[in-house]
């Protein structure tokens, strides 16, 4: 019986220990929240991204996608040691009768749950004079 229970023992132990560890979370701010713009296409401001975990710390050397309201432009690049992505867009555009949409983003980083937000800066057409 005691062979028995060692090698059972054995078999939860290994179960265990090869289960994968518990991956954390993190989130993104920006330091504008929405932004105007004129005619039917312009430049975006620089934005500053920066990605924290659960216990908000910078997150560095994580990859970032973000994509224009039209989803039509990309930009991508990796945070650095503080967590920091600067971006912006040479020419911003709306989807067609539409007077507001955002920019969405995706953050990856090996040993976090990836990010991703919909709705991460409001980008508004001005109205017509």
């Amino acid at each position: 019986m005691t062979i028995i229970g060692m090698v059972g023992m054995c078999a939860i132990m290994s179960a265990v220990l090869s289960t994968p560890m518990v991956v954390g979370a993190m989130y993104a701010t920006v330091n504008n929240s929405s932004f105007t713009i004129y005619g039917d296409y312009a430049p975006s401001p620089e934005l500053l991204l920066q990605v924290f975990d659960q216990g908000d710390l910078p997150v560095g050397g994580a990859n970032v996608i973000v994509w224009s309201p039209c989803r039509d432009k990309v930009v991508g690049g990796v945070t650095d040691g503080e967590g920091r992505f600067v971006f912006s867009f040479n020419n911003v555009s709306l989807p067609p009768g539409k007077n507001e949409a955002y920019i969405s983003v995706k953050v990856m980083q090996e040993g976090y749950m990836d990010y991703s937000n919909d709705f991460l800066v409001k980008v508004r057409k001005a109205p017509a004079p």
